[in-house]
């Protein structure tokens, strides 16, 4: 007689996590009476979900890209971030062949290096350091790197924009650079296909069609 298989499902709770303290824990102050039996009653073991345990630094916070990736893979899947961060650290990101050839290349034409990413601290999506260690690398062979920040108001508090508009315009006035505009990722990385939204991103880094300001920071504010 065939044996029959009873299915087992995988079920992702984006969100959900274990914490002791019940001061503004939505979690443990909600009522889940079906989660409350499955941990009185069934088997169950505890993951950690951020951090070192999941390929990112020490402290780092856990989102759903890196949950996912470590799922099932019986092994610690280091991130981006992570790779990134220690090719900073030994120097290795500063010779690496993609990013020398490409900056040399701008050299050689006298062309411009424009440099666009998400600045913040969030670490999902990407970091300031990296992108200050692009504006290092292109420094260091003798390009002005043109700079187009896209703030992050989902990873990382929107009020945090002026911060790190600040940091850069700490930054470049010690090194070669210009901040050229300033654009919320709400519009510059919408994931839905509104065309319409993402068109004021593309306008303004592409065309320069936007609202003039003085500095990142005046920018920042402004948004």
């Amino acid at each position: 007689m065939e044996k029959k298989y009873k299915p087992v499902a995988l079920i992702i709770l984006d969100g959900w996590g274990l914490r002791g303290n019940a001061n503004g824990n939505a979690i443990v102050l909600g009522d889940t009476p079906n989660f409350d039996r499955w941990t009185r009653t069934l088997e169950r073991s505890v993951l950690d979900a951020s951090g070192e345990a999941v390929g990112l630094p020490d402290g780092q916070m856990g989102n759903s890209e890196v949950g996912h990736l470590n799922l099932g893979a019986g092994r610690i899947i280091y991130q981006d971030f992570t790779r990134i961060n220690l090719a900073i650290r030994d120097g290795s990101f500063f010779e690496n062949e993609v990013l020398v050839t490409a900056v040399n290349k701008v050299k050689q034409n006298a062309g411009k290096l424009h440099v666009i990413g998400l600045f913040g601290e969030g670490g999902v999506h990407s970091h300031s350091n990296h992108m200050y260690a692009i504006m290092d690398l292109a420094n260091k062979k003798g390009v002005e790197p043109i700079v187009h920040v896209i703030t992050d108001g989902r990873d990382t508090p929107p009020e945090n924009g002026l911060k790190y508009a600040q940091t850069l315009e700490a930054y470049l006035a010690k090194n070669p650079g210009v901040a050229a505009t300033v654009c919320g990722r709400y519009y510059t990385m919408d994931r839905d296909k509104r065309w319409p939204r993402t068109k004021l991103g593309y306008d303004l880094i592409a065309n320069h069609v936007g609202s003039d300001g003085r500095t990142a920071v005046s920018v920042s504010e402004a948004l």
